[in-house]
């Protein structure tokens, strides 16, 4: 409640002046005995004679014992006493005006008088959600927001999607911090900590006003403000522990080597193991029990993570400063006892308002003047592991790897007639290599030396390896100028811009070997670094004025936004010395030649690459503006339109305008609904209609590129001597345009008992217009076909939120719960097919898919209906469906009614997405014990589990494997493993992703006011917090949680493959502790 309390004050309506130190004293607190700060005090009578209280709750006024006096302080009931010396009042919480205030694109607006669809999520519903990034706050809390984790790695960014997918190219939202604009890579700038509030504009009416770029939602964060009053100092601390909360079952030693068996036998091969009861591995050593259990000896148990920050704020008639800072640090649970998987991040914020003059009682033009200046500063630095992916990741490899393969070989040297024991064997293959060793000279096995493992690694071995070492710096300065022009006509000039630096140091320190594909035969430097910048300037003109029952407010503005940016990297061979890689200290010279006996050359590698340049410079310059009226508070109406051209776009199509209006009704506020005022405080109806766009599709779509070399390059004459050749790319598109977003919103909310209950219901249908994809045309006309407006996609759905708030003599309860149904179609895909294939890697004839008439996107495969029991039905089965299957056979579905099995017969099999979002988050205090729990989930959404493929021969098995079918009536769910045919994609691999999880649960204690102000401590609090601490699935794997990982190139997240689970990255457990002090 402090922290509500803080923010709420900057909107409080503050009536000082100077008083003598005769008068009354008295203190103000709220019903739980803490302080008000702020509060107003004035004289009934006399209106001018008024004061606030300070830090502790006190004032004094000059008024004698019993002239009445009128306390208020905004979410708090006003209260008229009579004045008394040593008076203590005691304000009670007003619910109805609580939070009152929601923030607009440019601007901020009461709560009563919102017709858009805005979801809130304050500082106070902050704490404690997110410690890192702060968008992954609104998971749970914001209906219509889906925050799906695409990795527990540290840094990682989740998926965020506001209403749906809105297009098969990029729907990622817009982000808006503090008036600027920024994409996901910004929001890591942000510590949570300083975040005042953040409101998701979901709707085209709410977002409309950001217009080509807000077709996917727009995210905009405020951050903190000074108090009046004192200087305030908080700082905050905690440490934790972090573990892997779930392990995926593998089959152990003995039921491997039986399936290794069985699948041989089933596949014309002899039996690998004699007796799978007694086994011993590749050093001679009877394997006791499990065998090697990669994933325990991955997994770094009780991994640090740590939190500091501190803040200075405060606040005067003619400054408001705000200064943070915090440091975050965090060890993986996947490499980070190795340094593979770390993070740590130091943030400094400087919020400052200055006002240099203030002269509204003497004139009524430019009569005030404000300056802000605003900076933020980021610095990070991070090693990461492959997170999802089955090209040998160190999870997934910790998968396959069998538990009768040792992690070291031990077997070294030579015997007495001079042959190699097994392990220096394995030394010896590979002696053009430095293999890695244990800190007992024991070389960690090569699984590709001892079985078919495919590409996947020895994880152990793995993190011997030098990871490369990301940084990153970002600068987000801002300064504004306010000027009071006349008659409540304000001017607002913005100048911001976002200076962006990364890169990475890499190196090669030995030539090492993993697998046929993981291993280098030189030693390495390698660095890069990018930068970036973006400025914007911006000139807005407000106007709001109040005759009578009539409001009205005015917005017009233009705004000017340019990013340019580049790169350069480069890398050398032959390090000089291991210990010490840089580029700089290399022999590798440019080239490195082969020759034949006779010393001629017959072939080149390069030892050296460079590569870099400039980006795509793009350019945005806007126009809009916005009428907003209300009669009463009873009818309400708002337009808004902005006009945008970007760099983006052909001639034909440079600028778009984008349109919307919203409308409400205070039903309350009609004189019929008087008698129901007792019981009923709220009823509000909203509806809205708008169009937004998205941009975000890359430069230089809409033209001709040219493409070199391959196919492009000419023979001629009798030697048929090459000619290097370019041809274009693909035809242009000068029509190309904004994909466009056209969405229709229509809402109710409710409040009952002074609001102490509140409900709200929206239901939307969101479509998606002119989606680019290539055309239907013949493919001769270019390389590539040209891109084109012609795809079609709608989202529609439901949104739910609830609250409630009750006290029980002195303890506080409140209760938030929000919940959001969404359907997705693909209505048009635009190409000449209907469908695109996406595919699962390692996964044949299916994957995921874009189709028409289908959710974007689905699992694409086939239907299983059983396993044929015997021959009788097998021989039925082939002759139906002219296929030439066995007993322990898939029983696929004729879908298409061909009564053939081919191809044509896959079909829809699942869907990433989830049809349904839900949280809910409990708050008690009571006597200075706080307690918080979170719960959050998902259903209705599946899970394609990629983490068993029948091509890595000698690869462990999930335990689900053991369910398989081996003669009649023993399985009727999973095949024979014998043969492949039954091992494409299928709903065999479709599994329930639906979960509950208990995301947060916090419990903290505040040592009474009275002991910590002996100190100077004017509030202290410790707690101790655990983060997923529970999760109810049906879902086996790591984590239920399987979002698309993110594309550094495109910059936007691989939704096609959202879902998709080769052994993600999971999120861990986490146990804290920590204490929030004040001064």
């Amino acid at each position: 409640m402090k922290k509500c309390r803080y923010l709420l004050l900057l909107l409080a309506l503050i009536v000082s002046m100077a008083t003598n130190a005769q008068g009354i004293r008295g203190t103000v607190t709220d019903d739980l005995g803490e302080p008000v700060i702020g509060a107003s005090v004035v004289e009934k009578s006399n209106p001018q004679n008024g004061t606030i209280t300070n830090i502790d709750g006190q004032f004094t006024l000059n008024v004698s014992e019993g002239t009445p006096i009128i306390i208020s302080y905004i979410g708090y009931l006003s209260q008229e006493l009579k004045a008394s010396s040593g008076m203590t009042v005691t304000m009670k919480e007003d619910a109805q005006t609580l939070q009152d205030v929601v923030v607009i694109g440019y601007g901020v607006q009461k709560k009563s008088v919102v017709t858009a669809s805005i979801a809130k999520v304050s500082a106070e519903d902050l704490d404690g959600k997110t410690r890192l990034r702060a968008e992954d706050a609104l998971k749970g809390m914001a209906a219509g927001v889906n925050v799906t984790s695409s990795s527990g790695q540290p840094g990682s960014k989740s998926m965020i999607r506001i209403r749906g997918i809105g297009t098969i190219n990029s729907s990622e939202p817009l982000y808006i911090i503090d008036g600027m604009p920024t994409d996901q890579n910004g929001m890591e700038s942000v510590n949570p900590g300083d975040i005042e509030s953040i409101e998701v504009l979901k709707d085209a009416a709410s977002g409309a006003i950001y217009g080509a770029r807000a077709a996917n939602g727009v995210i905009l964060v405020t951050t903190k403000k000074g108090k009046i009053g004192k200087a305030q100092i908080n700082y905050n601390f905690s440490t934790g522990w972090q573990s892997a909360w779930k392990k995926r079952d593998v089959t152990g030693a003995t039921d491997y080597a039986i399936l290794q068996n069985e699948r041989r036998v089933q596949n014309g091969l002899s039996p690998l193991y004699n007796d799978p009861y007694n086994l011993v591995d590749a050093n001679g050593d009877a394997i006791k029990g499990f065998g090697t259990d990669w994933q325990d000896l991955l997994f770094n148990d009780n991994a640090p993570i740590t939190q500091h920050d501190v803040s200075i704020s405060g606040a005067s008639e003619k400054i408001n400063y705000y200064l943070s800072l915090g440091y975050f640090d965090q060890e993986g649970i996947v490499g980070g006892n190795y340094g593979q998987s770390n993070y740590d991040r130091l943030t400094i914020r400087s919020n400052n308002q200055f006002n240099l003059f203030d002269d509204s009682k003497e004139r009524s033009f430019l009569n005030r003047l404000d300056i802000g200046a605003n900076i933020s500063y980021m610095r990070v630095h991070n090693t990461g592991v492959d997170a999802n992916s089955t090209w040998g990741s160190p999870l997934g490899s910790a998968l396959y790897l069998a538990p009768t393969l040792p992690v070291t070989l031990t077997q070294l040297g030579y015997d007495e007639k001079g042959d190699p024991r097994y392990g220096q064997a394995m030394i010896d293959r590979y002696s053009a290599y430095d293999l890695y060793y244990d800190a007992n000279g024991n070389p960690y096995t090569i699984p590709g030396y001892v079985g078919s493992y495919q590409e996947q690694n020895n994880p152990i071995a793995m993190m011997q390896g030098n990871p490369n070492k990301n940084w990153s710096h970002k600068f987000m300065p801002k300064f504004s100028i306010d000027l009071q022009l006349w008659d409540e006509i304000k001017y607002h000039f913005t100048y911001s811009a976002e200076l962006s630096f990364w890169g990475y140091e890499g190196a090669t320190l030995q030539k090492y070997y993993l697998s046929g594909n993981n291993n280098s035969d030189h030693t390495q430097a390698t660095a890069y670094k990018g930068n970036n910048s973006t400025w914007q300037i911006e000139n807005t003109l407000t106007y709001d004025k109040t005759f009578g029952k009539h409001t009205i407010g005015v917005v017009l503005g233009q705004s000017a936004l340019k990013t340019k940016g580049d790169e350069l990297g480069g890398s050398h061979w032959n390090l000089v010395n291991p210990d010490k890689p840089s580029i700089n200290y290399t022999t590798g010279g440019n080239l490195e030649l082969s020759t034949d006996a006779d010393g001629k050359v017959t072939g080149a590698k390069s030892l050296v690459g460079v590569w870099g340049g400039p980006y795509t410079e793009h350019r945005l310059s806007s126009l809009f503006g916005r009428l907003s009226y209300n009669y009463d508070e009873r009818y309400m109406l708002q337009a808004t339109i902005r006009r945008d051209g970007s760099s983006r776009f052909g001639s034909n199509n440079k600028y778009g305008t984008f349109p919307s209006f919203s409308v409400g009704w205070n039903i309350m506020n009609e004189k019929f609904m008087e008698k129901t005022r007792d019981w009923l405080t709220n009823l509000k109806l909203r509806a809205s209609w708008g169009k937004n766009g998205n941009d975000n599709i890359g430069d230089f779509a809409y033209t001709t590129l040219t493409a070199m070399g391959g196919s492009s390059n000419y023979y001629f004459g009798q030697n048929a001597s090459m000619v290097y050749g370019s041809k274009a790319d693909r035809l242009a598109n000068e029509d190309l345009k904004w994909e466009e977003s056209e969405q229709t919103n229509i809402g109710l909310d409710f409040g009952f008992w002074n609001n102490q209950l509140t409900f709200s219901v929206d239901y939307f249908m969101k479509k998606t217009n002119g989606m680019i994809i290539d055309m239907p045309i013949p493919s001769y006309v270019g390389e590539q076909k040209p891109l084109a407006n012609v795809g079609d996609m709608e989202n529609s759905g439901w949104e739910f939120e609830l609250g409630y708030k009750w006290n029980i003599a002195d303890a506080r309860f409140a209760v938030k719960a929000n919940a959001s149904y969404l359907k997705n179609k693909l209505k048009n895909l635009g190409n000449d097919t209907g469908f695109l294939n996406y595919g699962i890697s390692q996964f044949a004839d299916g994957g995921t898919r874009a189709e028409n008439g289908q959710p974007f996107p689905f699992f694409y495969g086939y239907k299983t209906n059983g396993i044929l029991q015997n021959q009788a039905e097998a021989d039925a089965y082939n002759a139906q469906y002219g296929t030439t299957s066995k007993p322990g056979d898939f029983r696929f579905v004729d879908t298409n009614g061909d009564n053939k099995i081919t191809s044509d017969d896959r079909t829809n099999i699942g869907n990433g997405i989830p049809d349904w979002t839900f949280g809910f988050n409990f708050d008690a205090e009571w006597k200075g014990i706080d307690l918080s729990v979170f719960f959050q989930g998902v259903t209705g959404v599946d899970v394609f589990d990629a983490t068993y493929r029948q091509d890595i021969a000698s690869g462990n098995y999930p335990t689900w494997v053991l369910q398989r079918w081996t003669g009649e009536g023993t399985s009727n769910t999973v095949p024979t493993l014998g043969d492949s045919k039954n091992w494409v994609c299928s709903d065999m691999y479709i599994r329930d992703g639906s979960y509950l999880r208990l995301k947060n649960i916090t419990l903290g204690y505040t040592l009474p006011r009275n002991l910590t102000s002996r100190i100077g401590i004017s509030r202290l609090r410790i707690y101790g917090r655990a983060e997923n601490l529970i999760t109810w699935t049906k879902y086996w794997g790591f984590d239920p949680e399987i979002g698309a990982g993110w594309d550094n190139d495109t910059q936007k997240h691989n939704t096609q493959y959202t879902g998709v689970d080769y052994g993600v990255y999971p999120q861990a457990r986490t146990y804290t502790i920590g204490l929030n002090l004040s001064f």
